[in-house]
């Protein structure tokens, strides 16, 4: 003889497969990148102490493959994309400059980038060497 299931049976079945259903998750879609959303502006990176690349770096390659130009708007930041642009902002004059991060580094504790040289005197002397800095991410 079959057995018929009560309604009580067909409860219990419906209630588990609602608590299944609820414990599951849809797979995540990641969005293209004209559905990302735009990047902040002004958003904090960090803060720390600039250095600049010697002449002896330039015309080398660069992690990124790239050649380094003493003359251009680049700097090496440790974890940031290559291709990322970056305000740099010294913090006892207030000037900044927009480099392109193309490098890996710096290497020296308590470093937080280094500038090409012509970055680097766009907000501060070379006589010094190291100037205090604070890092924002722009478009």
């Amino acid at each position: 003889m079959r057995h018929r299931p009560t309604h009580w049976n067909w409860i219990i079945a419906l209630s588990l497969a609602a608590v299944l259903a609820g414990c599951s998750t849809a797979p995540s879609i990641e969005p293209t990148p004209s559905q990302q959303p735009p990047a902040v502006t002004g958003e904090h990176i960090g803060s720390g102490k600039a250095s600049y690349y010697g002449s002896q770096h330039h015309n080398k390659l660069t992690a990124s493959g790239e050649r380094f130009d003493q003359g251009s708007l680049t700097a090496a930041h440790r974890t940031l994309p290559f291709g990322t642009r970056v305000k740099v902002i010294n913090t006892r004059n207030g000037k900044s400059v927009v480099v392109r991060i193309n490098d890996r580094g710096p290497f020296v504790r308590g470093r937080i980038i280094d500038l090409s040289k012509s970055a680097f005197e766009r907000i501060g002397s070379t006589r010094s060497g190291v100037i205090p800095v604070r890092l924002e991410k722009t478009e």
